[in-house]
């Protein structure tokens, strides 16, 4: 059984499984005949980072280089890190030393890249190293050392979707870069820069072939995603030749008129982030809130340089649900930060006890190199105070998640079917993100395909995930 809340250890990161499982189905069904041009990929990080790395193999398919999963079979090998936390960064430098160790010829890009010294110093050998979103120079880095092979664009066509590291059915869809907070425990404004939003026609363009590809989940990222066109100082963006305003509400209309699964990731608590509520009330977006909290204490949230009025969010948090009641929220928390007390911690347990979150992630604090809150003055917590405070923090929290999924219990719901075992369908309701949120098993149903979404009967629940009955077989055409 899954915990209910995703603990921190010094091994654990943000990085997803999906992306190296498709990765090495890409390269199980490249030719295995074929010689030379191969680039080894090693996908590291979270959701964001992965779309820079789909961005990327697109662009490598589209000049003919083959992508495998093999050291041996590489012809040169592209490391695209992660830098949040420290853990990462180790992650991301063992990740690294391993392609050196088993290759020899490495390229490094992603946000570690952006501590170039830092890399040299430790793997003086990598060949260049750039940081994030710099795919100009990862490709003109690539035909250095790899010259682009000579190949036929019409026997290798690249899906208008470009290459995708997530399976057929879902996708993520990145709309802007960087981020204009300087939360003091974070280190993405220095490794990404400010907001720097998408056109919201380039954005609708993309979302628009992702469904007619055959996605039925589109998860919206971002650094800041409530956020999205402040920095386009309310200029208008064009779409279909219509205007259209260029700021989240707008984007998530759109977006949930297109026939799919709209999930929203990394909202920051801006007040504006009412105005999508009755979005999700109508069923045009999922009622489904990622909003990363953080702390409960105003005296944390101030040294941590969020949001400090937690009884404006408690009223928010009332508001959303009396207008939605199916609405879930997922939030993230640190435990353990500079200057913690016992009482602030207290007043986060009390934060919970009241706001009664559907999905929780709690996090024991980290040092960042680079990060504000090392240079705070605060004292610093012991790793057995950490510990203490997540063990009663995880245990308060999982009687929580049990509560909220209890009450989906005797509901029907729409479930999409991401695996198929020979104990049956595995899928995900609207309450549940992919490779973050729980599951929903629907034993026996071996007939059922990834990307069908069946109507099913809620039987049972424990405090992470939902076993449900099959009430409605799919259309033959809906996973095809």
């Amino acid at each position: 059984m899954k915990n209910p809340v995703e603990t921190f250890d010094p091994k654990q990161t943000t990085t997803l499984d999906t992306p190296a499982r498709t990765i090495a189905q890409t390269a199980a069904d490249s030719d295995a005949g074929t010689g030379g041009n191969r680039i080894g990929f090693v996908s590291l990080g979270c959701p964001k980072n992965l779309v820079d790395s789909e961005r990327i193999l697109t662009q490598l398919r589209i000049d003919g280089y083959e992508v495998t999963n093999t050291y041996d079979d590489a012809d040169l090998v592209i490391v695209n890190t992660c830098g949040f936390i420290d853990a990462a960064v180790e992650e991301s430098l063992d990740a690294i030393r391993e392609a050196l160790e088993e290759n020899g010829k490495v390229l490094v890009t992603g946000c570690l890249g952006a501590k170039e010294n830092q890399i040299r110093e430790v793997h003086p050998d990598v060949l260049e190293i750039t940081g994030p979103h710099s795919y100009e120079a990862v490709l003109s880095h690539v035909h250095k050392y790899v010259p682009k092979p000579a190949h036929n664009p019409f026997t290798s066509l690249i899906p208008q979707t470009g290459v995708k590291l997530t399976p057929k059915h879902y996708a993520y869809l990145k709309i802007s870069e960087g981020c204009d907070n300087r939360c003091t425990f974070c280190i993405i404004p220095s490794l990404r820069g400010d907001l720097d939003s998408r056109e919201i026609g380039s954005v609708l363009d993309e979302a628009k072939r992702l469904v007619e590809s055959g996605v039925q989940e589109i998860l919206v990222v971002s650094q800041d995603t409530s956020a999205y066109g402040k920095d386009k100082a309310g200029r208008t963006g064009f779409w279909n030749g219509m205007p259209v305003k260029q700021n989240i509400t707008e984007l998530a209309k759109q977006l949930g008129h297109m026939g799919a699964w709209i999930r929203l990731h990394y909202v920051y608590p801006y007040p504006w982030v009412d105005e999508l509520i009755p979005l999700m009330a109508q069923g045009l977006i999922l009622p489904y809130l990622d909003l990363p909290l953080q702390h409960a204490s105003p005296r944390i949230l101030k040294l941590m340089k969020r949001p400090g009025r937690v009884d404006r969010q408690l009223d928010a948090i009332r508001k959303w649900r009396e207008i939605c009641p199916d609405l879930v929220i997922r939030s993230t928390f640190i435990v353990g930060f500079p200057g913690e007390t016992e009482e602030d911690f207290q007043m986060l347990l009390d934060f919970l006890k009241e706001a009664r979150l559907d999905r929780v992630g709690c996090f024991k604090y980290s040092e960042v190199e680079g990060a504000a809150a090392n240079d705070l003055g605060e004292t610093l917590i012991s790793e057995a105070v950490k510990e203490e405070r997540y063990a009663r923090f995880m245990e308060l929290q999982a009687d929580i998640s049990a509560e909220r999924l209890a009450r989906l219990v005797g509901r029907e719901l729409d479930i999409l079917i991401d695996d198929v075992d020979e104990e049956g369908a595995i899928g995900r309701s609207y309450a549940d993100a992919p490779e973050i949120d729980g599951m929903v098993f629907i034993n026996g149903e071996t007939e059922l395909e990834p990307g069908n979404v069946v109507r099913a009967l809620i039987t049972h629940s424990d405090e992470h995930d939902l076993w449900a009955e099959l009430v409605d077989m799919p259309d033959e055409t809906e996973a095809e």
